[in-house]
């Protein structure tokens, strides 16, 4: 299994274009935020509010990291429909290699895909702020952040390999990920926040492990930003700021805390992993 996930490794990395489309999401999210975005939130909304640019940027840089673990995972998923296209599978297959470390020979190397681009993305995005007024991340929080990328790429990657593993050509893979590259943005509340949709659209948003994966990056990263610009503010404000944009998840009452997002990940990474493995084996029979 090693051997499949150094080669797979090797085959991204290799392909350039691939590294480069599978970021294309979070380069139109940072271009349309640039351009478009954040002057309509710094300039209306949030003129009033102390430190309004290290906040926002907080909270695109918490998206982004729930969104480049969904499409660098479905690029890596690319070199496993290659292999499908050219037939290198069936030699794969048809060696005495079990068909569960042939799968976890994908899963493993779109994990370690994800893990690195999202950490080069966190990487990138902490520079951007800091270059731009803002406060460097605290030990603490970083290390908060290193587990939830592993453990949002872990969940996202079962997910994506579930859905990966349906398509048997290049064409079906390439309609996939730009269709999961236009929805990310939405799911993850960065086009519109998650409080300016109707009620009947945030539950189904709510519902999306995403959603809970940059539920919990915007909990992390925001929390010293929103200490600074709520000092003076009433806590009732806070609260509403954090259902709006998307850092807490409400169902009526309830307020889904941290741990049940975190719950919800774990198991969503089992279960898809389990159906993956499942209809891999069957496929490849």
């Amino acid at each position: 299994m090693n051997v499949l996930i150094k080669r797979n490794l090797r085959i991204f990395f290799r392909d350039k274009s691939a590294v480069f489309f599978s970021l294309l999401a979070i380069f139109i999210i940072i271009a349309l935020y640039a351009v478009f975005l954040g002057d309509v939130w710094l300039n209306d909304s949030m003129k009033d509010i102390k430190n309004a640019d290290f906040l926002m940027n907080t909270w695109l840089v918490a998206g982004l990291l729930a969104v480049a673990s969904v499409t660098t995972t479905m690029g890596a998923f690319g070199v496993m429909i290659d292999d499908k296209v050219r037939k290198i599978d069936k030699d794969f297959y048809s060696s005495p290699m079990k068909r569960t470390r042939i799968t976890g020979g994908y899963i493993g190397s779109a994990f370690i895909i994800g893990v690195i681009m999202s950490l080069v993305t966190a990487l990138v995005s902490e520079i951007y702020i800091v270059l731009n007024g803002g406060e460097l991340i605290a030990p603490i929080a970083l290390l908060k952040v290193i587990l939830l990328v592993l453990l949002t790429t872990m969940t996202n990657t079962s997910v994506v390999c579930l859905i990966v593993s349906f398509f048997k050509s290049n064409s079906a893979f390439s309609t996939a990920s730009t269709i999961i590259g236009t929805l990310i943005g939405f799911l993850t509340g960065i086009y519109l926040p998650i409080g300016a949709l109707p009620g009947s659209v945030q539950t189904v948003i709510k519902l999306f492990p995403v959603s809970h994966a940059a539920s919990l990056f915007r909990q992390v990263l925001m929390e010293d930003a929103m200490q600074s610009a709520f000092a003076e503010i009433p806590t009732n404000s806070l609260n509403e700021f954090k259902e709006y944009m998307g850092v807490t998840f409400r169902f009526g009452s309830f307020l889904v805390s941290p741990w049940i997002s975190v719950l919800i990940l774990v198991f969503t990474a089992a279960v898809f992993y389990g159906l993956s493995l499942i209809n891999m084996s069957k496929r490849s029979k």
